[in-house]
This record gives C-alpha cells, sequence and structure tokens, in this order.
C-alpha cells in the first residue's frame, strides 16, 4: 500500500529531514505546529500546515486529540512521529492504526515492552542480548535489595524503571547506603514519570556507549547497520558521535552486530530501532533499546549509504527490506556534532532571535536545521538547533574535515556550543579516540577548577 501524504508529529531539524525523504519518493507532508513555530521552516517547507495548539508541548505536540484531528482535516494515510515526543508512546501509536493511519514505526507492543526499563531487560536478555548484573525486575523490598547488591558486588547503580535522562538513577558505594539511596532514587522517579519502581544493576566504572542501529521489515527480516559511538555525554545527554567507534574491531562489529538483528527477527520487529550498550574491557552490556529513529542516525546513513528515513516509510507501506546483511559495506568515518542554542560552556539556554546564519558547506559536510537569519529561537523546546554531519575516508580526515567545518558555520545573535565543540577537537584523548561516557563531564569539571 503505497503512502500518498504524511503528517509529521515533531518539530525542527527532524520534521525537515522527514519532509526531504518524503518527497524525494513524491508523497506530500503536512507539518502540525505550535503557535511558537508558525514561522519554523518546516512548517515553511511542508505542502500543508496545522496549528495543533500552544507553545507549551503538552498543549501542542504531546496532544494526541490535537494531532490525530489534524491527521484526518488533511487526510493523512500516515504519522511519521519523528524521535522525541511522543515518538514512543505506545498509546499513541495505537491511537493511530485504530484511526486507520499508518503508523511509521515499530509495532506497538514492541514500543510498550521496551519503554519498561525492567520488562525490556528481561526481553533483552531471553532474546540472547549480553545484560550487565543484576536484579531480575523491579526491587522494592531492601533485604533482597541488601542481598543482590552483595552478589554482583559494590558499587551498583539504583535506576527508575520508567526512567530517562539521568533521573532516577543513584550510584551505591556501599551497603550502609543502600537504603536511603533507593528511597532518594524511588521519590526522583515518582516526580519525574509518575512510577516510583527502581532496579539494581553492576555500576559499571569506565564504560563506552555503543549503540548498534537495527531494521526490522516485520516479516522476519532484519538487519544491523553497524555502530556508533556516544560517549562524549554530558549529564547522560549525547554531545558528539561518531561511527564507527574508534575501539569496535570490525569482527567485533559483525559478532554484536549479528546477535543485535537475530534479536530483531526473532522478535518479528517492524521499523528502525537502537540497542544500546555500556562497553567496557571488551564486554558489552545491554541498558536499553530505542524504539525510534535517533537523533545520530546521520552517521550511520555517511558510513552504509543508506537513507534511513526512507527506508522507515518502506517498511511501513509493507515492503520487505531494500538491502539484505551480506550487500551493506561500511566505509569511511563519519561524526555529528549536536549543536545547540545554549553557553558553551555554562549550558545555560539561549534562545532568541538568529540575527545571522551561514550553514558550514563543502565536499560531504551536511547541516541538518531548520535555521534561517530572522528566525527566533522559541524557549519551550530542546536548545538543539542544528546538526553538523561530516564524513571522510578516515577518522583523521574526518576530524580535518570537522574542524574546517566547525569555522565555517556562524549563528548569530544567540549563543551556541560550537567553541566548545572546538575545544573538544583539540583534545588529544578526542584525537586519539580515548575517551568513555564519563571523559566529558571530568574535563568540564577540570576546566572550572
Amino acid at each position: 500500500m503505497g503512502i500518498k501524504r504524511i503528517l509529521i508529529a515533531n518539530r525542527g531539524e527532524i520534521a525537515l529531514r522527514i519532509h526531504r525523504a518524503a518527497h524525494e519518493m513524491g508523497i506530500e507532508t503536512v507539518a502540525v505546529h505550535s503557535t511558537a513555530d508558525a514561522d519554523a521552516m518546516h512548517v515553511r517547507l511542508a505542502d500543508h500546515a496545522v496549528c495543533i495548539g500552544a507553545p507549551p508541548a503538552g498543549e501542542s505536540y504531546l496532544n494526541i486529540a490535537n494531532i490525530i484531528s489534524a491527521a484526518e482535516i488533511a487526510q493523512c494515510d500516515a504519522i511519521h512521529p519523528g524521535y522525541g515526543f511522543l515518538s514512543e508512546n505506545a498509546r499513541f501509536a495505537d491511537i493511530v492504526e485504530a484511526h486507520d493511519i499508518i503508523w511509521i514505526g515499530p509495532k506497538p507492543e514492541h514500543i510498550r515492552t521496551m519503554g519498561d526499563k525492567v520488562e525490556a531487560k528481561r526481553t533483552a536478555g531471553a532474546l540472547g542480548l549480553p545484560l550487565v548484573p543484576g536484579s531480575d525486575g523491579a526491587v522494592s523490598d531492601f533485604d533482597e535489595a541488601r542481598r543482590i547488591a552483595k552478589d554482583i558486588g559494590y558499587p551498583v547503580i539504583i535506576k527508575a524503571a520508567s526512567g530517562g535522562g539521568g533521573r532516577g538513577m543513584k550510584v551505591c558505594e556501599s551497603e550502609d547506603k543502600l537504603e536511603s539511596l533507593m528511597q532518594q532514587a524511588g521519590s526522583e522517579a515518582k516526580a519525574a514519570f509518575g512510577d516510583a519502581t527502581v532496579y539494581i544493576e553492576k555500576y559499571l566504572g569506565n564504560p563506552r556507549h555503543i549503540e548498534f542501529q537495527v531494521f526490522g521489515d516485520g516479516q522476519g527480516n532484519a538487519i544491523h547497520l553497524g555502530e556508533r559511538d556516544c560517549s562524549l555525554q554530558r549529564r547522560h545527554q549525547k554531545v558528539l558521535e561518531e561511527a564507527p567507534s574508534p575501539v569496535i574491531s570490525a569482527a567485533e562489529r559483525d559478532r554484536m552486530g549479528e546477535i543485535c538483528a537475530q534479536a530483531m527477527r526473532d522478535m518479528g520487529y517492524r521499523g528502525a530501532g537502537t540497542i544500546e550498550f555500556l562497553w567496557e574491557n571488551g564486554e558489552f552490556y545491554f541498558i536499553e533499546m530505542n524504539t525510534r529513529l535517533q537523533v545520530e542516525h546521520p552517521v550511520t546513513e555517511a558510513i552504509t549509504g543508506v537513507d534511513l528515513v526512507r527506508e522507515q516509510i518502506r517498511i511501513a507501506e509493507g515492503r520487505p527490506l531494500s538491502v539484505k546483511q551480506e550487500e551493506l559495506e561500511f566505509k569511511g568515518h563519519a561524526i555529528e556534532c549536536r549543536i545547540n542554542a545554549e553557553d558553551p560552556f555554562t549550558f545555560a539556554p539561549s534562545p532568541g532571535l538568529v540575527t545571522y546564519y551561514h550553514a558550514a558547506g563543502g565536499m560531504h559536510v551536511r547541516v541538518d536545521s531548520g535555521l534561517y537569519a530572522g528566525y527566533k529561537i522559541p524557549p519551550y523546546y530542546d536548545s538543539m538547533i542544528a546538526k553538523l554531519i561530516v564524513y571522510g575516508r578516515t577518522r583523521e580526515g574526518c576530524i580535518m574535515r570537522l574542524r574546517r567545518a566547525l569555522e565555517e558555520m556562524v549563528v548569530e545573535g544567540v549563543k551556541t556550543n560550537i567553541p566548545l565543540h572546538q575545544e573538544l577537537l583539540r583534545q588529544d584523548d578526542v584525537l586519539n579516540g580515548d575517551y568513555s561516557i564519563k571523559w566529558l563531564e571530568n574535563w568540564l569539571d577540570s576546566r572550572e577548577s
């Protein structure tokens, strides 16, 4: 069944990314927007636009009733949720399909399973993915928690079952602090997510964050498209991502990639997904699966030549995967810098009027952004305003090109974190690929002291 008109249930650069892929396939697009985004680029370029509410996300981009109404008014036959907002909301996916609208995403039951971290861990283990040692599920009894922590060894980490973004997470170094930290984590989780459920895992001292891009067609076929290294993070938020990882060998990639792909075949998974691991001393440990497109998907596109959004749309139409595993080649190196409207070192948000904008260009330089001179960055949403993606035949060549591209890119009127990226690319550890998920915060702390 061919899709003729897609409602894009998102904003910013990802809404533009989806619009471009759709138009290249001859599919019309409908942009939805809050009143704050009436002049946004995705609204300007889409074939049709529908205002769905006031600036707060709860009244617009998270308002399911308004989005469904917009889809019906605009006679859309499909909805693409992008990332963030409602992209991993199983109830939204159910409602979309109940209205006979094609959901461009995984099956709702898979979103539901992987959205619950305890159930996701249980499912991952059953599918053969390597797990971090820890509790089999939720832990509420302190005696049980003490027994588990003693078995796996301190330090341990207490995590919110419904968590994300670092909230409801506490590292415990010794038994005497376990009970109080469990209570704190549960209280934080209850306040942030409405669910006080927590579980316990072994705390890894200095791991990297390695994730595998997977794709299934819902018909029993699945592939992996290699790994991304997302270890440069601040407060569990990714800052710079690269593919392939500087520390993963081709043999490791093939082995872990096939384990991930086989897990997706066994699930009957449909669409794009990312399986995230902590990696330390040559071992992978499953942490979660994201049942959506990732912010950092362009680095995978750069090294494989596969348009992931186009593939999402094709699979939603009921078609099989367009590429077989043995046909995939991983070539060269790609790095993505997330460009945020924020102070580069205090990280305070910097919304406001963009008075001048010049995107970097040249061979193998890609900028995904909805910015233009005269655009007013609203204060209501995520601070990311652009993604700078650079490709090179080698990692060294990619870094040289990225340095040049960062010099070219100009955003005036607001502060951005471009100077932070320039500074990072002068650090020996980054240049050598010798960093972990703790590296960036430690480096930032050392700058302040």
